[in-house]
């Protein structure tokens, strides 16, 4: 299926490495023009170089959208790398204490510094810049406990519900204006930090393997579970987003789109 991305100008925030860095490459696979971004140079250049090499196009923005001045600079050097942009991803994000009570007033603002006002940053350079262009896509990828949270990292759930509600507020503001504003939120998706975790639950609980494909089935059912039966892949993420970037989803607007395998008990 031809995604009519060729040319179109994508900045992927956090795509250094896991789910981002997955982004970074289907969008451009796809024909559109990607700026890489993160704190890291070296992990930047590589999904860079890795684009480039399979015949994408792709620049680097290097910098930090938990504080202003720096996120200006990342937005600067982003508009420079292909004179605009035409579709904006927010997948930067981080931070979440696992006791309710280990988390300062401070460690809170700080979470919602990385998770939300990371994106408002870059929603406020680009959607004027999209809305003169008559087009745009904004996709900001929240997380499954946005809706369906737990007692732990409760600071990370409560800014990642505050990303699903901006959405829409966003769609409303910009109506009619030619730019959708859509969520993503994954559920349990497998990057290395995920399966160091998932190594360590099963060395906590005694499980008689190490063998990834069986750790995979197991924290499907017992740890979190989903009725697919699988942890997700960074894949399933960037090829929804790349959906949802393209002109084929111009009816697809103000929503939450839960890529989770089934695991949120909800109906929305």
């Amino acid at each position: 299926m031809d995604l009519k991305l060729q040319g179109k100008r994508a900045l992927v925030t956090g795509s250094s490495s896991g789910i981002g860095a997955a982004i970074a490459k289907t969008l451009a696979s796809e024909g559109a023009f990607v700026v890489v971004n993160g704190r890291n140079q070296e992990r930047a250049n590589q999904v860079m170089n890795e684009i480039v090499q399979n015949g994408g196009k792709a620049a680097v923005a290097i910098g930090d959208l938990s504080a202003d001045e720096p996120a200006k600079q990342v937005a600067k050097a982003a508009a420079q790398a292909f004179d605009g942009i035409d579709i904006l991803v927010n997948n930067a994000g981080g931070g979440g204490a696992i006791n309710w009570f280990d988390a300062t007033a401070e460690d809170w603002a700080n979470t919602y510094q990385q998770n939300v006002l990371s994106a408002v940053r870059l929603i406020q350079q680009f959607a004027p810049q999209m809305k003169a262009a008559g087009w745009g896509r904004i996709i900001n990828i929240s997380s499954g406990v946005a809706t369906q949270p737990t007692a732990q990292i409760a600071d990370y759930a409560a800014a990642k519900a505050a990303i699903v509600n901006l959405t829409v507020s966003l769609a409303k503001e910009l109506a009619y204006s030619g730019i959708t504003v859509n969520t993503l939120s994954p559920g349990t998706i497998r990057t290395s930090g995920l399966e160091k975790a998932i190594r360590g639950i099963a060395a906590g609980q005694g499980w008689d393997t190490d063998d990834w494909a069986e750790l995979e089935k197991r924290t499907a059912r017992e740890v979190w579970p989903n009725p697919t039966g699988r942890v997700g892949r960074v894949e399933d993420i960037a090829n929804m987003v790349t959906y949802l970037a393209s002109p084929l989803a111009d009816f697809i607007n103000g929503a939450d789109y839960r890529v989770d395998g089934g695991n949120i008990g909800s109906i929305n």
